[in-house]
Formats: C-alpha cells, structure tokens, sequence
C-alpha cells in the first residue's frame, strides 16, 4: 500500500505523521542529554561545566531543529493544501483560473488565487494552507493561527480577498462576483467563522446553495473570455508584482 492509498483512505494521515515526526525529531536533542552528561572527566570542577554546556547546547540545537521541522510541515501543509484545492476546483470542469495578476482596483496589481465560474456568478477565492485552530472576526485586520507550539499573526484573509474580488469586478463589469476564503487543511474555529470562510470540504455544497442574486448577464461565455483576455500572467508582470509586495 503506497502513501497516496493511506492518504485517501485517511485523510488525517499526512496531519498525524507530520505531528508524530516534528515530536520525535526535534526531541533528539534533548534524548542524547544523559548519555553526553554522563562522561566523567575526572576533575570534579570541570564536571559541571561540561553538564552545563551540554544541556546548552542540546537546548540550542532543539531549538534550530524545531524551527526547521517548523518550516519543513509548512511547506509540506502548503504544498498539500495547493494539491488538494486543485483536485477540487478540477470538478468545476473549464471555467477555473489559477494564480493570475489583474490591475488593482486601488492601483497596482491584484494576485488572484482562484477564479470560478458558477450558475450565478464569479467566486474569487482565496486559499488558505493551514492546518490548527484559527481565531478572527470579519471585521478584524488580523487573524491568529495556533498550530502546535506554533503561534503567528496573518491579514485578516476576507479583507485582503476583497480587493481581488474588485479587481475581478472591474476586469468584467455588470457580472455578479464574490469573496471566498478556503481553509485547505484541517482547520477549527474558535468562532463560527463567516458564511464565505469555509473549509474545502464545504466547497460544493456552498456553491450548490449559494446565490448571487439577479443577473443581467446574458453569454457567461463571454464573461469569462473577457476575464481570461484580462488576465495577466507573463514574467514581467510577476516581476513588477513581486516588487510590489516587496517594496510595501
């Protein structure tokens, strides 16, 4: 049975192992402690000054071992997240785009992590790779992430969203479009979060009971030619995006 049978089968399992592998790794450390200290140097002073520098040093390598095994599962939850959001929006069928630049609504440029066409109307969605507890409120301009020992402050996900959902708008005038914000890994709230922040398990029930309103939108055909016409994903635009974010 190869890993992808396992992950299939249970989908808790890459979140189990990546838990049980950062405990044991970067406990290593700290294991070896009583086998160095236990050396005996035969000069009482010098003794505890070796302990000491020891445990020192195991603390120390603990901590540069977890922050690399920290780093390491968030690449793999990323890496996981953006696999799984792909397979999902895939049954969509045509009418999804990926990681494309639009003019901003505010000036500059707008990222979009996804774009889909639905019945009623454009989703803009924003994929969030993370796997804890969140804690946040719409109108807050921050959001907690505890994942662990893990602790990190993120942009509140729906207001960064909206100005992409703008862009979106002003890429396809007169078309219904709406803020989505999709948890990809395993995630709980500590609130009810709100009705567009959901987990991507949630995603096709939301769009089968979501509705957008009256339209006036005749040829979604040509809706969405207009938006891939619009969309903008050359080297240079991601250069002058790049830029962008470095520079605020």
């Amino acid at each position: 049975m190869t890993c992808y049978d396992i992950q299939r089968r249970h989908p808790q399992y890459p979140d189990h192992m990546q838990a049980l592998v950062r405990t044991l790794i970067s406990s290593l450390p700290l294991v070896a402690v009583p086998a160095v200290a236990a050396v005996e140097t035969g000069i009482t002073s010098v003794g505890p000054a070796v302990f000491l520098f020891t445990v020192a040093i195991a603390l120390l390598m603990t901590l540069v071992l977890r922050s690399i095994i920290s780093h390491a599962m968030r690449y793999a939850v990323i890496r996981m997240g953006r696999v799984r959001i792909r397979r999902a929006l895939a049954k969509r069928g045509k009418h999804v785009m990926s990681d494309f630049m639009l003019p901003g609504a505010y000036g500059g440029l707008a990222h979009i992590d996804y774009a889909v066409m639905t019945a009623g109307g454009i989703l803009c969605i924003r994929a969030v790779h993370s796997s804890g507890v969140v804690f946040g409120g719409d109108e807050e301009a921050q959001w907690t992430h505890v994942d662990g020992p893990t602790r990190r402050r993120f942009l509140n996900p729906l207001i960064q969203n909206e100005g992409r959902r703008r862009a979106i708008e002003a890429a396809v005038p007169d078309v219904p479009v709406a803020n989505l914000v999709i948890f990809t890994g395993r995630v709980d709230f500590s609130s009810p979060p709100p009705a567009n922040v959901i987990r991507l398990a949630q995603f096709d029930s939301f769009v089968a009971k979501f509705v957008f309103g009256p339209s006036k939108v005749d040829d979604w055909d040509a809706v969405w030619m207009s938006l891939k016409a619009a969309a903008l994903t050359d080297d240079a635009t991601r250069r002058d995006f790049a830029a962008q974010v470095g520079f605020s």
